[in-house]
C-alpha cells in the first residue's frame, strides 16, 4: 500500500496503493497506462485544499510535486506546470512584470487543482481561473497527450475542440489528467484595497451599487451580529502604498490568525460565548487603505484549519439568501464563530463552473474544524437548493447527479464528454460516483 494522504483540513484522507511522483506528461501517461492495465483507477492530487473526497483514491495516486515550473511565456499567456502553486505562478509571473487579472484569496493550490475544482475570487468583470484559461494539456485514460485550446477549431475523439476546451476546464480530474496550464496573463497592475466595516443591513439595502461600483467587491458577515468587514479592491496608477511590515503581520497573521484562532479555541470550549466574543471582535474592526500589487492583495493568509461549504447562487438571489440565513441563524441555538463570506464574479462559459450561464454570488460558510455543525451547513444548503444553489466543487455538500443535472445546463453534454474520453472510469473515485454518476 501507498502512504496515506490527508488534505488541509485533515477531514479527507486516503491510501492509495501506489503513490508515483512523475516529472513530465509522458510520465504522467506511463503511469496512466500501467493503472488502466492492471485495472486500478488514478488520480493526481493538488495540494488538499479541497474539503471534499474529489482527488482522493485507492488506486494510483500521483503527486505533481516534480511537475512544477513555468514552461513557456507567450504574448499575453503563460503555461506553468500542473503541480506549481499559484504562490509561485504569482511570483514568477510578477518577476516578468505579468499579473493574472483576477484570483481568489488563497495562493497554496496547484494550478490544475484549482481551476479542476472551479476556485474563484471576486469579480465585478472577471470571473475564476478557469475562466482565464485558454489551453490545457491533459492525458487522456489511453495515456494520449494532448493540448485543447480555446481558439481551437479542430476536433479530438470526434468532438469540437471548443466543446471539449469548454468542458475540461472545470473538468474535476474526470476527463483526464492535467499536465500543464496556460494562462491568459496581463501587465502587473495595483489594486487599492479598502476595507472597513459596515452593517449588514446597509448592505443588503446597497448591494447593486457597491457590486456595480467596485472592480471586486467581498465581504465578511459576522454572525450573531449586524457588523461585517467589506473589502473593496480597484486598480490603481499608484504609487504603491503597501502595509508596513508591522501593519502587515499585524493584520494578516496576529490578529487574523492567532489572534482569530486563540478566539476560535475558546469559542470551541465555551460555545455559549460566542455571540460575546463576535461583539467584541466586530467591535476592533478597523477602516485601512493601502495600495500594492494585484497578487498581495488579492491574498490573504489562512492558518486557523476550517470546513467550508460554499454555494452559487443567481446574482440577483442575493440579497434574499442571506436574509434567510440570517432568519434561520436567528431561529437556531447554533453558535457560529466563523464570519459567512460573500462574493460574486460574472457568468462563466465553462460547463461546470458554478458561475455558468449567469452572473453568480457566492456564499460561503465555515466552521472551525475541531467543532463541525453539520446542522448549520445542512440547514444553509437547505436554503442554497431552493434557489437553485451550485455546490463549490472542492467544498462540502451532499448534493448528487441528480440534483446537479438540474441546475447546469449542459451537465449532460459533460457526462457524454466523459463518457467518450473515460469510458471505464479510470479517473474515477467515490466522489465522482455520486456528483457524475
Amino acid at each position: 500500500m501507498g502512504e496515506t494522504f490527508r488534505n488541509w483540513a485533515g477531514n479527507q484522507s486516503a491510501t492509495p496503493a501506489e503513490v508515483r511522483t512523475p516529472s513530465s506528461a509522458e510520465e504522467v501517461s506511463r503511469a496512466v497506462r500501467d493503472a488502466v492495465a492492471s485495472g486500478r483507477r488514478v488520480r493526481m492530487i493538488g495540494t488538499g485544499h479541497s474539503f471534499t473526497a474529489v482527488a482522493l483514491t485507492d488506486g494510483v495516486l500521483l503527486r505533481p510535486d516534480a511537475l512544477t515550473g513555468i514552461r513557456e511565456v507567450g504574448d499575453g499567456w503563460v503555461t506553468a506546470e500542473a503541480g506549481t502553486t499559484i504562490g509561485v505562478l504569482n511570483g514568477e509571473l510578477h518577476r516578468r512584470g505579468l499579473a493574472l487579472a483576477n484570483m481568489g484569496d488563497i495562493d497554496a493550490q496547484t494550478v490544475a487543482g484549482a481551476i479542476q475544482t472551479g476556485t474563484h475570487g471576486t469579480g465585478r468583470d472577471i470571473g475564476g481561473l478557469a475562466d482565464q484559461v485558454v489551453a490545457l494539456e491533459m492525458v487522456l485514460a489511453d495515456g494520449e497527450i494532448v493540448t485543447v485550446r480555446g481558439d481551437g477549431e479542430g476536433k479530438i475523439r470526434g468532438m469540437a475542440e471548443q466543446d471539449l476546451f469548454d468542458a475540461a476546464r472545470v473538468g474535476l480530474g474526470a476527463l483526464g489528467v492535467v499536465t500543464a496550464v496556460t494562462f491568459r496573463v496581463e501587465p502587473s497592475f495595483l489594486l487599492r484595497s479598502v476595507r472597513g466595516p459596515m452593517a449588514l443591513s446597509s448592505i443588503l439595502d446597497s448591494l447593486d451599487s457597491l457590486v456595480a461600483g467596485n472592480e471586486h467587491f467581498d465581504f465578511f458577515w459576522m454572525p450573531h451580529t449586524d457588523t461585517c468587514l467589506t473589502k473593496r479592491n480597484n486598480r490603481s496608477p499608484g504609487p504603491a502604498r503597501p502595509p508596513s511590515a508591522f501593519r502587515h503581520w499585524l493584520d494578516n497573521h496576529f490578529v487574523e490568525n492567532t489572534l482569530f484562532g486563540a478566539v476560535c479555541g475558546i469559542g470551541g470550549r465555551h460555545p455559549g460565548a460566542i455571540p460575546r466574543l463576535n461583539a467584541l471582535s466586530a467591535a476592533t474592526l478597523s477602516a485601512s487603505t493601502h495600495t500594492d500589487a494585484s497578487h498581495r492583495i488579492f491574498t490573504s493568509v489562512r492558518q486557523v484549519r476550517f470546513l467550508e461549504m460554499e454555494y452559487a447562487i443567481a446574482r440577483e438571489h442575493l440579497g434574499q439568501a442571506l436574509r434567510e440565513v440570517r432568519d434561520l441563524l436567528e431561529a437556531t441555538d447554533w453558535k457560529i464563530s466563523f464570519p459567512i463570506e460573500v462574493r460574486v464574479t460574472p457568468a462563466s462559459d465553462a460547463w461546470l463552473s458554478t458561475a455558468y450561464g449567469r452572473d453568480s454570488a457566492y456564499i460561503a460558510c465555515h466552521v472551525y474544524r475541531p467543532t463541525p455543525n453539520p446542522a448549520y451547513f445542512e440547514g444553509v444548503e437547505e436554503i442554497m437548493a431552493r434557489m437553485g444553489g451550485r455546490p463549490h466543487w472542492g467544498k462540502l455538500h451532499t448534493r448528487d447527479a441528480a440534483y446537479l443535472t438540474a441546475v447546469y445546463p449542459r451537465f449532460a453534454d459533460f457526462l457524454a464528454v466523459r463518457d467518450v474520453l473515460d469510458p471505464g472510469r479510470a479517473f474515477g473515485n467515490e466522489y465522482l460516483d455520486t456528483v457524475l454518476r
